[in-house]
């Protein structure tokens, strides 16, 4: 199995795909670090104190980008108000002067910059098809994001963080032929923004047809949560998966009584479940029929009563990422 460094990526005091994220010094007298050694952080907007051209003609002059490596996309400008289609056009343009990227984080913008509903992103397609060796590719933001069936022979880590994940661009995902990939991680999020995927939307992933080296799917941040437990307790992929992750979600007593009630889950090495609706006895119940499983059951959530003083109030769940 994969194992992937702290994903929630902000600003350059990071590390990605195991090396230091870089930013390109202002000084053109500064020495750079070793082309290869650094994951270059390229940006552009009022965080930054420059444009997003700016930025990359400095990259593509000052740096020997065909060492390059591993790549962390941030800001774009407004990027709460512009899409990220230029971004995606000048790096899918450059890909023969990156012949060495492995790994993409594509909108690594932080709560501050804009909130991850917020981002506006575009037709992700060109980054798969321009870069055919990329090995990972990651993307935060939901709006306006959209994905062509594709097939990526090198692909292994494919991850979207979303607060809302259009349905289409998980039919999509389920449409790609990924024969390498080991590592799929979709946050689904709330249909208020966006997050309208169904469990049918879901099911070419959950057959595993298009992705026979998968080892690790998280099925996340979702609404559904319990639909997607009680898919994902007879689904073909998860009897060859080592970790299976269903958590950010809304997942109460009635998901973990369908994942328990299906197929063993006894070979996996890991079941991600935090950030759940589970009761006491329901948790004690999960993690004793899974000795031998890793079973992260942290953050255990309580529902919101519309009025406390209502034995009848409407109860309100929520995911752990939205807005």
């Amino acid at each position: 199995m994969i194992e992937i460094d702290d994903v929630f990526l902000t600003r350059a005091d990071e590390t990605y795909a195991g090396l230091p994220v870089t930013p390109l010094p202002a000084s053109p007298d500064k020495r750079l670090p070793h082309t290869g050694s650094a994951a270059w952080w390229l940006s552009g907007g009022t965080w930054d104190g420059h444009s997003l051209d700016e930025c990359l003609d400095r990259f593509f002059t000052r740096v020997d980008t065909t060492r390059v490596t591993a790549v962390v996309a941030g800001d774009w400008g407004d990027c709460y108000t512009e899409s990220s289609k230029t971004f995606v056009s000048r790096l899918a343009a450059s890909a023969g002067r990156l012949p060495g990227l492995r790994s993409l984080f594509f909108g690594a913008i932080s709560s501050e910059e804009a909130e991850i509903s917020w981002i506006q992103q575009s037709d992700i397609t060109p980054l798969l098809t321009a870069f055919p060796r990329l090995e990972r590719l990651e993307v935060r933001g939901g709006s306006g994001l959209r994905l062509n069936p594709v097939r990526h022979d090198a692909l292994r880590i494919l991850r979207v963080e979303t607060g809302g994940l259009p349905g289409e661009v998980v039919r999509a995902v389920g449409a790609c032929d990924l024969p390498a990939l080991e590592h799929l991680e979709l946050w689904l999020g709330v249909e208020e923004y966006g997050g309208d995927a169904t469990v049918t939307d879901l099911g070419p992933i959950l057959t595993g047809e298009r992705l026979p080296s998968l080892r690790h799917l998280g099925l996340q941040n979702s609404e559904i949560q319990d639909d997607i437990a009680a898919a994902a307790a007879s689904a073909p992929v998860v009897a060859r998966l080592e970790s299976l992750n269903l958590s950010m979600g809304v997942l109460t007593d009635t998901g973990a009584e369908a994942l328990l009630s299906g197929q063993p889950l006894t070979h996996l090495r890991r079941l991600d479940l935090h950030h759940h609706y589970l009761t006491d006895a329901m948790m004690t119940r999960v993690a004793a029929a899974l000795p031998g499983v890793h079973v992260d059951l942290s953050e255990q959530e309580e529902p919101d009563l519309e009025d406390e003083d209502d034995e009848d109030g409407e109860v309100w769940r929520y995911v752990a990422v939205s807005e």
